[in-house]
């Protein structure tokens, strides 16, 4: 198959697996199939952010999504799943969230991956590509042949991890005894946790919008977490917790599952009963559902952009989200962070002004 037909096969809606030319002995697959994907991803520990539904989510409202996968005898080794979307200016920018996937991690295999998704991006007139790794620490993916940037992290690039191969007990224990207490306690003043339902989604953003408006953040309109629970519950992979008192809704929050981890993605509150604590009972009904699903890690999903912002009082909202959930005694760990392949330094210089126009930076 020459290139152009690849080319044009690929911008049809209905996904097909291209098989690209080989590069260093792997094969470059396009959009291998959503299922043989996710059974990659999840194998590998990849993140929620890689997986099929999550890209399906993304290309509902907005975005393009590439699945980019090496393959060596027919078996995926390496992947990333690529969010492509228009910028005002006729501006192309690529994203791989929490990505990319390499199993098993050598620097050749780190290597041919990055040089092909930079290739790709460039194909589909990206002026850059942003990696954002879901790693801590592990291979040196900044050492392929691309020179990346330092650059600011969309997702969250410091969070909390909670072990889940403990006992139930042990979690317990290793809680400030506060939270212990604030479990107990809203059992005791008559918190019930529920498993929602897709009828539940008005009342799940009418919370969200509470919140928001209380803790002054923007939300998606309903439609983005209508679709998302949709996407992402069609596998059994997610749930929509809500605490109740005499059946009235006073929290919720939207957990998911995949490789081997829990996130907690999505949460929200009413301003009634707070002193009942439906938002500890609800992270303790996560954790057991997340245990139950055989999950390893409960990622409590952000915290601060720097691990050295964590203390500053100055900042109530960050200070405050910080001190809930670090009082569930997890592990605090700061991401690598973004990094930027360059591929057209005038339009990046362009979209780097523009974002400092938008947080105020040129004014």
């Amino acid at each position: 198959m020459n290139s152009r037909l690849a080319a044009r096969i690929f911008f049809l809606r209905t996904p097909v697996y291209v098989i690209m030319p080989r590069v260093n002995s792997l094969k470059i697959v396009e959009n291998p199939d959503a299922s043989e994907w996710d059974h990659f991803g999840a194998a590998c520990g990849g993140h929620l952010l890689q997986s099929a539904a999550w890209g399906e989510l993304k290309a509902r409202f907005g975005w393009s999504v590439l699945r980019l996968a090496l393959a060596r005898d027919d078996t995926l080794i390496a992947g990333a799943q690529i969010l492509l979307r228009r910028l005002p200016l006729g501006l192309q920018f690529a994203y791989v969230p929490r990505g990319p996937i390499v199993q098993p991690a050598d620097q050749n295999t780190v290597t041919a991956l990055c040089d092909a998704l930079c290739a790709a991006a460039k194909r589909r007139g990206a002026f850059a590509l942003r990696l954002e790794p879901n790693k801590v620490g592990g291979w040196d993916w900044r050492s392929a042949r691309a020179t990346w940037l330092p650059a600011n992290s969309v997702q969250p690039r410091t969070t909390i991890h909670l072990d889940l191969t403990r006992a139930p007990d042990i979690i317990l224990a290793q809680m400030k005894p506060k939270w212990r207490y604030n479990i107990r306690l809203a059992e005791r003043k008559g918190v019930r946790v529920r498993v929602g339902t897709a009828d539940d989604l008005p009342l799940f953003y009418r919370l969200l919008q509470i919140t928001g408006a209380r803790d002054h953040f923007a939300i998606h309109a309903e439609a983005y977490y209508r679709a998302a629970f949709e996407l992402l519950t069609a596998g059994d992979c997610a749930r929509l917790l809500i605490a109740e008192f005499e059946s009235e809704p006073l929290a919720a929050i939207f957990v998911t599952a995949f490789g081997g981890e829990a996130i907690y993605l999505y949460g929200a509150s009413s301003n009634a009963h707070r002193d009942r604590m439906p938002n500890h009972a609800l992270h303790w009904a996560a954790i057991q559902w997340a245990r139950a699903c055989g999950c390893v890690r409960y990622d409590l999903w952000g915290v601060a952009a720097k691990a050295d912002a964590l203390q500053n009082s100055d900042e109530p909202l960050t200070h405050g989200l910080y001190q809930f959930k670090q009082g569930f005694g997890g592990q605090l760990v700061q991401y690598v962070g973004g990094h930027d392949a360059v591929f057209s330094h005038l339009q990046y210089a362009l979209f780097t002004r523009g974002l400092a126009w938008r947080r105020g930076g040129l004014g």
